[in-house]
C-alpha cells in the first residue's frame, strides 16, 4: 500500500519467518537484514517515517520466553524510538495492540479506557506507549495504532489468529473448532484494514495525529468468539461448530470503539467485515489447496516457526539466529 501510494520504502527484518510464505509473496521492498535489537541510528538516518511493526507477534509466542518479549517488544521499541528521534525522523507510528485492554467486560472501550493487560505481550505495548509518549515533540511526533485482533489473507499467512484458524480448521476438517467457551468479546480488523490505517495516518496533519492513539478495527465488528464460529459454519461448506472439551472461558474479553480514528482521519474508512473476510479466506485456502501439514506446522504458526529454529539451533535461547541465513 506504501508503494502504491507513492512512497519509497525500505524494509527491516530479522527474517524469523522467510520463506513462510502463502501463494504469492507479494510486493518486494529493499529491506536490512538485521536484528531490532541491533539496530542504529545510521539506519534511520535519511527517512521521514518509521512505522515499527516488529514485536513476537501473540500471547503464545510472548509467553514461550517472557523475558525475551520485553527485551524485543518493549526494550527494542521504546530504544527505537530514541534512535529515530535522534536520526531526525519526523513520524513514528507504534503497532500497538487492543489487548492492553486485556479483561474490559462487555462495554465498548475507547483510547481513554484504563489499561488492564493479562499477557506479556499487552504488558510491552502499554510500557512502550507510555515511553514513547515521554518522547514526542515539535520534531518527533509518535502515534499509536492498537489494532483489533487480525484477520484475513496475506502473503505471510498467520494460522494462529482466531478467524485464521476457525476457517482452516473447517476448511480441513469440516469441524469449526472453538478452544474456548465461546463467550469472550473479541474485536476483529481485517489485515487490509491494518494496512491502510497505517497508511492514513501518515498522510493525516500531523497536528490531528500527533502523540495520539487510536483504535483500529470497526465498532460494528465486535464479536463472541462463538458468534464468529457460527458465521464460519454458515460459510464453510459442510462444517460444523464444535467445543473443545475442558475449554473454558478465555479471561482475556474486551469490546472495542473504533470510532476515532475515522471521525479525526477521514480518509480511512474500513471496508472489511468479518463475513467477507472468511469467504475471503476459504476461497484463498481451496485455490491455494491448504494442507493440514502447512496449517499446523511451522510455515504459519509463529510460535511453531520460533521453536523449529531453535530445535535445529538455528537461534538461540534469547532468540538470536547463531548464524545469519544469506539472503535468498
Amino acid at each position: 500500500m506504501l508503494v502504491a501510494a507513492g512512497h519509497d520504502v525500505v524494509g527491516l527484518d530479522t527474517f524469523f519467518f522467510e520463506g513462510c510464505d502463502f501463494g504469492d509473496a507479494g510486493c518486494r521492498v529493499p529491506c536490512i537484514r538485521k536484528d531490532l535489537r541491533d539496530v542504529t541510528a545510521s539506519d534511520l538516518e535519511g527517512f521521514d517515517a518509521v512505522v515499527h511493526l516488529a514485536a513476537l507477534s501473540n500471547d503464545p509466542l510472548g509467553n514461550l520466553n517472557p523475558s525475551c518479549t520485553y527485551d524485543i517488544n518493549q526494550h527494542a521499541s521504546v530504544r527505537l524510538a530514541r534512535l529515530s528521534k535522534a536520526a531526525g525522523v519526523g513520524r513514528f507510528v507504534f503497532s500497538s495492540s487492543c489487548s492492553l485492554y486485556g479483561i474490559a467486560g462487555d462495554d465498548l472501550v475507547t483510547e481513554d479506557a484504563p489499561f488492564n493487560p493479562i499477557t506479556p505481550y499487552g504488558e510491552s505495548k502499554v510500557r512502550v506507549e507510555q515511553a514513547v509518549s515521554a518522547l514526542a515533540s515539535a520534531d518527533f511526533s509518535p502515534t499509536y495504532l492498537r489494532n483489533a485482533t487480525a484477520f484475513g489473507v496475506s502473503p505471510r499467512l498467520r494460522a494462529d489468529l482466531m478467524v485464521n484458524n476457525l476457517v482452516g480448521y473447517a476448511y480441513l476438517t469440516g469441524e469449526v473448532l472453538v478452544k474456548s467457551d465461546g463467550t469472550p468479546w473479541r474485536p476483529l480488523v481485517h489485515v487490509e484494514d491494518i494496512a491502510a490505517a497505517f497508511l492514513a495516518v501518515l498522510h493525516a496533519p500531523r497536528e490531528v495525529v500527533h502523540n495520539q492513539a487510536f483504535n483500529v478495527g470497526r465498532s460494528d465488528q465486535n464479536f463472541r468468539v462463538r458468534d464468529v464460529a457460527d458465521m464460519v459454519g454458515d460459510i464453510v461448506p459442510g462444517s460444523t461448530v464444535t467445543y473443545a472439551s475442558g475449554g473454558g472461558p478465555d479471561p482475556r474479553c474486551y469490546r472495542v470503539n473504533c470510532d476515532k480514528l475515522p471521525r479525526l482521519v477521514p480518509g480511512y474508512q474500513p471496508r472489511w467485515t468479518v463475513r467477507m473476510g472468511i469467504q475471503q479466506l476459504h476461497d484463498a485456502y481451496r485455490t491455494i489447496g491448504l494442507t493440514h501439514e502447512d496449517f499446523l506446522g511451522a510455515r504459519y504458526l509463529r510460535i511453531e516457526r520460533i521453536r523449529e529454529l531453535i530445535t535445529k539451533q538455528q537461534l538461540d535461547e534469547n532468540l538470536r539466529w547463531r548464524q545469519v541465513p544469506l539472503a535468498e
